[in-house]
């Protein structure tokens, strides 16, 4: 974001740590600009923010593609390959050597 596009009370997230709060207060410090977030009272450098609801869709497709995994794999585990696969094992986990 840019720092005319950031304004006291806006939602945002900062990307590197995942971290969300309200803008409450802007500073500009050797040609930067900062803002403050009210969950940890620390200020990021306002092209390191992005909306809070942009970061959030990212989320939200990312979780949905987490599901499509963990269905792949119960599918994936209860299938007769994988059971077949473990009855031909003694389970005694030995090394060679």
């Amino acid at each position: 974001m840019n720092a005319g596009s950031v304004e006291v009370g806006m939602k945002v997230r900062y990307t590197r740590t995942g971290t969300t709060g309200r803008v409450i207060a802007l500073q500009e410090n050797e040609g930067e600009t900062f803002a403050e977030l009210d969950s940890t009272h620390l200020f990021y450098r306002v092209d390191q923010l992005v909306p809070a609801d942009k970061a959030g869709k990212a989320r939200e497709a990312n979780e949905k593609g987490n599901l499509e995994k963990i269905k792949e794999e119960r599918e994936y585990y209860s299938g007769t390959a994988f059971q077949e696969a473990v009855s031909h094992s003694d389970q005694s986990c030995e090394g060679g050597g």
